[in-house]
């Protein structure tokens, strides 16, 4: 809190609640103001500018926060509402039931339901991205990280089954393909694979193979498996474990020099 006292050009200003002010025109730096102490003589100018700026601020910073909300408040709706009802069966007035908000606040954010799909899809291939980025500290050994990264894979998918298939299966039915476009989240865990591959081919550990190819053989064998497991969760498969590792370790073993 702030009082003034106009005087001419000038005012005195009694900060109650502030403890320091940084600069004016007519003083230099003040700081460690003692609380109720009168502080400072400003420019009044300068003073209602200063005032009116953190004014803005705070008002500009809100609005983007309740902004921000919002539209995280749209994408878990639309998320929970794609996996329990099947996304060609949710319309954007549904999501906007749910959230209990007109549609058109909706398309404020999103401009229809394939976007709304496009950026749930876009978060868990940053939450898969994040958990693959953890392994990658040290690549000192890149078949060991390679293997890691295949079971972490697998693993992300059976823990958020309805989430890997919204983006792995529903997303490519309703978009063309997987949008590898550069800069792309979907792009930047393909680029993960490709990296260790290349290490591996580097240190001499893989024969010359085709980078390209090798990461998509990869891709497909760890894909693969973690869709069976979760379509066919009655099959008598082998030991979850033991058959996880085995597919990776026959896709490695085939690719080494």
């Amino acid at each position: 809190m702030v009082s003034l006292l106009q005087t001419g050009r000038f005012v005195v200003v009694r900060f109650i609640a502030r403890s320091d002010i940084t600069e004016s025109k007519n003083q230099s730096s003040f700081k460690n103001l003692t609380k109720g102490k009168i502080c400072v003589i400003l420019n009044s100018v300068k003073l209602n500018n200063y005032v009116n700026k953190g004014k803005t601020m705070g008002i500009k910073e809100r609005r983007a926060r309740e902004k921000e909300q919002l539209r995280q408040q749209i994408l878990s709706a639309a998320r929970e509402l794609f996996v329990n009802e099947g996304y060609e069966n949710v319309s954007m007035r549904k999501i906007a039931s749910k959230i209990e908000y007109s549609p058109t606040t909706i398309y404020l954010h999103f401009k229809d339901k394939a976007d709304l799909l496009d950026f749930v899809c876009q978060e868990t291939l940053l939450n898969l991205l994040n958990t693959l980025e953890q392994l990658k500290s040290d690549i000192s050994d890149p078949v060991e990280t390679l293997r890691k990264s295949g079971r972490a894979y697998i693993e992300f998918g059976l823990k958020y089954p309805q989430d890997y298939k919204l983006t792995f299966v529903t997303r490519p039915q309703f978009q063309k393909g997987l949008r590898l476009q550069e800069g792309s989240i979907g792009k930047k865990v393909f680029d993960y694979l490709r990296e260790i591959v290349s290490e591996c081919i580097r240190q001499k550990i893989f024969r010359q193979v085709d980078v390209e190819t090798t990461g998509q053989v990869l891709w497909s064998a760890v894909h693969g498996v973690t869709l069976l497991l979760i379509d066919f969760p009655d099959f008598p498969w082998a030991e979850k474990d033991k058959l996880i590792d085995a597919v990776i370790h026959t896709t490695i073993e085939g690719l080494k020099a």
